[in-house]
């Protein structure tokens, strides 16, 4: 009996390991899938749709970086400044363009993609993948989130540390100075000690600033990197689509969302107080990712298909992870962070005009699913 439920074991094994390696094949395959809909695509003009592709990475490139400069231009303007009623706006309504982009255009994507008939129904169409791997990223965004700040407020305090060590030296060695120059009477010696006092360096206040600047550092390194890893696919998507109806409704999307997420990356930079060469670095990667994805689907459409097996899986895993980030930074660092943590101010008139935008922002931005 041991010796036929042993070989039983090792059949089912031999068969699982089968099944395994069949469906990773049939998911990770480069063939087109029979189902194809690029077939009877009646909107396919590869002649107008390189003009539109050429129209789209100009807009795209023109909104986006209108749309980040904006902040960044105004640092010291009473309108734009990142403590004025305007950015407040602003960066509310951004934040809900955001929050939708994740929730109704990437999650969405990834539930598509990884729910197409083109892949294996097991395990693709028996699990919530899309969902669950946007969770797991923004867990993962919660843990880097948390490592970033203790890395930056860590470094901050030895540089601190550094400072006051330098500054208590140097004021030791001027008050041995003023000793030995001078030798104080028994009257003298109480003005000499008045005079030595001021160098004693005191303990600097403002702990939370240096605590607000540093998740200012973090916030903006994060959605940066959320908002290119996102933006990589949907131009990748729109370079690779043959369709004209397909990009007309695209580029106007696209252009909206670039300038809004533009404009809170920007004011995100802004808060951070970066040196002018990162803040312009950080500005100008975030204006070309969308164009360059563009360019790099147009160079690829003639031979990618998008609705193969390892198209469909890599396309809705990074949507998935692109949605998790989004989801995370607009929740967490931009609504709760402004709203919960009173930098709307007290004005109600103020916080009231900040909820109208942050809904307006993100109501506008899933309408565009409507097209798009």
């Amino acid at each position: 009996m041991s010796f036929v439920e042993d070989t039983n074991s090792m059949y089912l094994l031999a068969h699982q390991w089968r099944l395994f390696t069949e469906t990773a094949s049939a998911s990770f395959s480069s063939s087109p899938c029979e189902t194809d809909e690029s077939s009877s695509d009646t909107c396919r003009d590869d002649f107008s749709v390189l003009h539109l592709k050429l129209a789209a990475i100009a807009a795209i490139l023109i909104f986006g970086i209108v749309g980040v400069s904006i902040p960044l231009a105004g640092r010291k303007r009473r309108l734009l400044r990142t403590d004025g009623p305007g950015f407040v706006l602003a960066k509310a309504l951004a934040a809900g363009v955001i929050l939708a982009t994740g929730f109704v255009h990437m999650l969405h994507d990834a539930q598509s993609a990884l729910t197409n008939v083109c892949l294996p129904a097991v395990p693709w169409r028996k699990f919530p993948f899309a969902g669950f791997v946007a969770m797991l990223a923004a867990l993962a965004t919660l843990v880097a989130d948390f490592a970033f700040t203790q890395f930056y407020e860590n470094k901050h305090r030895a540089e601190t540390n550094g400072v006051k060590a330098d500054a208590a030296a140097l004021a030791a060695d001027r008050s041995a100075s003023l000793i030995i120059s001078v030798a104080p009477g028994p009257e003298e010696g109480e003005a000499i000690n008045e005079e030595r006092e001021p160098l004693v360096p005191v303990h600097s206040h403002g702990g939370d600033q240096v605590s607000t600047h540093v998740r200012h550092v973090v916030v903006s390194q994060i959605l940066e990197l959320g908002i290119v890893s996102h933006s990589v696919i949907i131009g990748l998507s729109l370079g690779v689509s043959r369709s004209p109806c397909t990009i007309k409704p695209l580029i106007a999307a696209l252009a909206f969302h670039q300038f809004f997420e533009g404009f809170a990356l920007g004011g995100c930079i802004s808060q951070a107080q970066f040196t002018n060469l990162k803040s312009s670095l950080m500005a100008s990667f975030f204006a070309i990712t969308t164009p360059a994805g563009i360019a790099i689907g147009t160079g690829i459409a003639t031979f990618y298909n998008a609705l193969s097996p390892r198209a469909l899986v890599i396309e809705g895993l990074l949507d998935s992870v692109s949605a998790g980030i989004l989801i995370y930074m607009a929740l967490v660092d931009l609504i709760a962070a402004d709203f919960l943590g009173g930098k709307i101010g007290s004005s109600l008139r103020l916080q009231i005009a900040s909820y109208v935008a942050l809904f307006t922002g993100a109501l506008s931005m899933s309408s565009l699913a409507i097209w798009a």
